[in-house]
């Protein structure tokens, strides 16, 4: 949800093992679905999406989008994406800009003047940058019904503890879960 305050959001898509992506980075997972009796049906996709000012993403996960676009179509619509990374990699589409460099300087300077809602999409190693130099202000993380037992973890070897509150829990009918925590800043 878009607010008057600027906003870092990290969002992941996890089984309940932890998992965010198969060694083959398939996501036929995704459509792992079971049914929840007592839970809700999810709101509107594109109402909620034009709610999100700006993606940020990691170059794999880019890497893995653009793959995946090419079956499903761009998930990120037309909305201004950077993706952080040293490498010089293929720019597809006109709402998206390469990175590189400290990210203090990129949410300070390049973020917060021009955006409120910002969610970094991916993947672990950048999420756990955006942690660790105290970058974002929440995490939603999508739990799917599916243990996956291998895989690239999300919070492996976060490097400190990190205090969080709950601001929201919804079980979805297909059996997903969706976790949103407040990060405690020190």
């Amino acid at each position: 949800m878009t607010t008057d305050t600027f906003r870092i959001t990290i969002h992941m898509v996890s089984s309940l093992d932890g998992i965010i992506a198969k060694k083959d980075n398939s996501v036929s997972w995704f459509e792992t679905a079971d049914h929840y009796e007592k839970g809700v049906t999810g709101q509107d996709p594109e109402a909620f999406l034009k709610t999100i000012d700006c993606y940020v993403m990691g170059a794999r996960t880019y890497e893995h989008a653009l793959e995946l676009s090419k079956s499903y179509g761009w998930a990120y619509g037309d909305t201004p994406t950077i993706v952080v990374t040293n490498r010089n990699l293929p720019i597809e589409r006109p709402n998206v800009a390469l990175y590189a460099g400290d990210l203090n300087k990129l949410v300070n300077e390049r973020l917060k003047p021009m955006y409120k809602n910002v969610w970094m999409v991916g993947g672990a190693a950048l999420a756990k940058d955006f942690l660790r130099l105290n970058l974002a202000d929440e995490i939603r993380i999508s739990v799917l019904p599916i243990l996956l037992g291998d895989g690239l973890l999300f919070f492996d070897h976060l490097g400190k503890e990190q205090a969080l509150h709950l601001k929201d829990v919804i079980a979805y009918k297909n059996g997903m879960v969706e976790l949103c925590y407040e990060i405690k800043k020190v």
